[in-house]
């Protein structure tokens, strides 16, 4: 294996290719998954997940409460493991989302949930884990073999899901087209460059990642990825929470990368990386609305939850070339193991 052909890249580039074979492989879990739902008519949400999955569970509770009105929780597997805590989730629906199935704690709290009552949708890259043999519905995620520690093709993978189970349980035709369509999108994403990014971050060893509602979601999940694979320290914000204190670290040594997706929150996100740009601050915008930012290609696929998503590929591509070029393995991150299993 050459060092422009890492497991990562790899992963990376079989995301279109993953996406497709989830929709395909899958079908029949992921609309009984929605039965499953519509059947339950939970009262509100729960999400158990870390890491990268608790990513992916985050852009799937934005998906839910946009697309629902429902309250979506992200509960603490501590809550069962370590506290023993028995939560009332008798009106609930529990999504779990793991890549390996295997850790322990989240197996702990989902095995609570269900005992309370809740019904439990597992979303695993590994069926017959613990993970899944402890859940009413089960999803494989049919991301396939993922050699690479940094998740990527499973990430997408695990929120694809979730949304393909949303548009399911809803009944939501434009939702359901959108993420059929996704796998061409996808491909379109793959061929971004984001390498104006470059100078910018070979500067500093600091960068805010700022995105709001299922943008945010990514932003968290770029975030993560400068920091595993790249040793470059990121903090993920909402564009309207770095206001509240962290923008005072901001100035001209301290880059800032909005995700702006096409929807109701775009004007607000831009709004505050333009500002941020003419404070002198090295900006960029994934959005027609940068000007003083500098704007980074995006694919637009005619749905607003589902632009979103897509903004993640042409990161990635990005963050696995900058850890090469900052001299680092990005398949074989510092003091981090591909699963992950905490108490």
């Amino acid at each position: 294996m050459t060092m422009t052909e890492t497991h990562m890249r790899r992963e990376i580039n079989e995301i279109p290719e993953a996406c497709a074979r989830l929709l395909d492989k899958s079908g029949a879990s992921l609309k009984g998954a929605g039965a499953a739902l519509a059947a339950k008519d939970p009262a509100f949400l729960c999400t158990i997940a870390r890491g990268s999955s608790d990513h992916a569970s985050l852009f799937i509770k934005y998906a839910i409460e946009l697309t629902t009105g429902r309250a979506v929780a992200s509960l603490g597997p501590s809550l069962a493991s370590i506290y023993n805590v028995k939560l009332s989730l008798g009106q609930a629906a529990v999504f779990s989302v793991s890549q390996s199935g295997q850790s322990p704690d989240i197996i702990s709290l989902v095995k609570s949930a269900g005992d309370a009552g809740g019904l439990t949708v597992a979303l695993t890259n590994t069926p017959g884990s613990p993970l899944w043999d402890h859940s009413d519905v089960k999803i494989d995620i049919a991301a396939g073999p993922e050699l690479a520690v940094a998740a990527t093709k499973s990430y997408v993978n695990s929120a694809v899901a979730g949304l393909a189970i949303l548009a399911e349980w809803t009944v939501n035709q434009d939702l359901k087209r959108a993420v059929n369509a996704l796998p061409e999108h996808f491909a379109k994403a793959l061929a971004l460059d984001w390498q104006a990014l470059l100078p910018a971050l070979e500067k500093n060893e600091s960068l805010y990642v700022l995105g709001r509602g299922p943008a945010l979601a990514i932003a968290s999940e770029a975030a993560l990825k400068f920091k595993e694979t790249a040793d470059y320290h990121a903090e993920a914000y909402s564009s309207a929470e770095v206001l509240h204190g962290p923008v005072a670290l901001v100035d001209r040594t301290f880059p800032v990368l909005a995700f702006a997706a096409r929807d109701a929150a775009e004007a607000s996100v831009s709004g505050i990386a333009e500002d941020l740009a003419g404070r002198g601050a090295p900006t960029f915008l994934t959005s027609d609305r940068a000007t003083k930012s500098t704007r980074l290609p995006f694919v637009e696929t005619g749905h607003p939850i589902t632009d979103a998503l897509c903004l993640i590929v042409p990161f990635y591509g990005f963050v696995e070339a900058l850890s090469r070029r900052r001299g680092y393995d990005p398949d074989k991150p510092a003091a981090l193991n591909k699963v992950t299993k905490t108490q």
